[in-house]
């Protein structure tokens, strides 16, 4: 499948998924935020962690920011070789089986810039990723899992949206590492 320009999929990347998946999972300061919406409040349906420089806001959560293990720190060298990007942020989100998810959104909150590059590690099992046109609606989908890398730049938060819906598929945990600037 061709994805549009603004998105390049490397499946694999991580050498030693398992291993590194493993280093984290249990070093991460992995937190569940509540969230409301249409005026209720819930829990965010997957674990987070914001590892930068400065508090970051989406969704009306304020997240404070956590130390980054060196595993993750190591990972942000050899991505910034390879995506020609600077990072100094990571958001991490687990989810931990099927019910855990995010529907559609951008990531364009004013500090990332106006063309924010992106780039999402997939760590452990696979799930589902739907990417959006916002004006067209057509739809692409990957599986994103075991290593796997997901760069996203120019309008790929100002064209698209992005979700990992809910699967009633039994499936394991999956970390998701966004690297991004924040400034």
């Amino acid at each position: 499948m061709e994805l549009p320009a603004c998105f390049r999929y490397l499946p694999g990347w991580v050498e030693d998924e398992d291993r590194v998946y493993a280093a984290l999972v249990d070093a991460i300061a992995w937190e569940q935020n509540d969230i409301t919406i249409a005026g209720r409040t819930i829990k965010i349906p997957r674990l987070t962690c914001w590892m930068g420089d400065a508090a970051y806001t989406y969704s009306g959560v304020r997240n404070e920011p956590k130390p980054a293990p060196e595993a993750l720190q190591a990972l942000q060298r050899r991505l910034e070789q390879e995506s020609a990007a600077t990072y100094n942020s990571c958001l991490a989100n687990l989810y931990r089986d099927g019910r855990d998810s995010i529907s559609y959104h951008s990531d364009d909150e004013p500090e990332l810039g106006d063309r924010p590059t992106i780039a999402s590690i997939s760590l452990g099992a696979r799930r589902r990723f739907t990417i959006r046109h916002q004006e067209s609606g057509q739809r692409w989908q990957l599986d994103l899992g075991a290593g796997d890398l997901l760069i996203m730049k120019d309008e790929s938060q100002s064209d698209y949206r992005h979700a990992v819906p809910k699967t009633r598929t039994a499936v394991g945990p999956r970390m998701n590492l966004t690297y991004r600037w924040f400034g």
